[in-house]
C-alpha cells in the first residue's frame, strides 16, 4: 500500500512535470515548434488521423466543450488551417477539414518534436522508446475514459 501510494505521488509529480517542461519547450523553440499552440495542435491532429469532423465530434474526442472548440476553431478557420462547411447530416452543425496549409503546419511541429524526443531519448535504447510509448498510450486512453465516464479501459 505505501508503495502503491508512493508510486502514485510519483506518478502525478512527473505528469505535472511533464507538461509544464512541455510547454516550455514549446515557448523557448524556434519555430515550427511554436508555429501551433497546444490546442490547433490537437485539433489538427486528430482532423489529420480522422478526416473532416463535425464540431461536436472534435469535442467529443478532445473532451471539451462545443463551444470551446468552436472558438477555438474560428481561430484555425482565420489562421487559413481548417475550412468549414455545413453538415450534410445535420443542418444546424459545422463539418471542418484541415486545409493544406493546417496539414502543413502539424506536420511541420510534429516533424520537430520527433527531432527533439530524439535528442532527448538519445541514450534509451528502441526497446525503451518502444515501451514508453506504449505507456504512454496505455495512460492517455484510461485518462480518457476516465474522463468520458466508462472508467479505466
Amino acid at each position: 500500500m505505501a508503495d502503491d501510494d508512493a508510486a502514485l505521488g510519483s506518478i502525478e509529480t512527473q505528469v505535472a512535470m511533464l507538461m509544464r517542461l512541455g510547454e516550455a519547450t514549446r515557448r523557448s523553440s524556434p519555430r515550427p515548434h511554436r508555429a501551433l499552440d497546444r490546442a490547433a495542435y490537437v485539433i489538427l491532429r486528430f482532423l489529420q488521423e480522422a478526416g473532416p469532423q463535425n464540431v461536436s465530434a472534435v469535442a467529443d474526442r478532445l473532451n471539451l466543450d462545443g463551444s470551446t472548440v468552436t472558438r477555438q476553431v474560428g481561430a484555425l478557420h482565420r489562421d487559413g488551417l481548417v475550412a468549414r462547411s455545413a453538415d450534410p447530416d445535420d443542418g444546424r452543425g459545422t463539418v471542418i477539414a484541415a486545409t493544406a496549409k493546417g496539414l502543413s503546419q502539424v506536420d511541420a511541429v510534429s516533424l520537430a518534436r520527433r527531432e527533439l524526443y530524439d535528442i532527448v531519448l538519445k541514450d534509451w535504447t528502441p526497446d525503451q522508446r518502444r515501451d514508453l510509448a506504449i505507456t504512454l498510450e496505455r495512460l492517455t486512453r484510461d485518462m480518457d475514459a476516465y474522463l468520458k465516464g466508462r472508467g479505466p479501459g
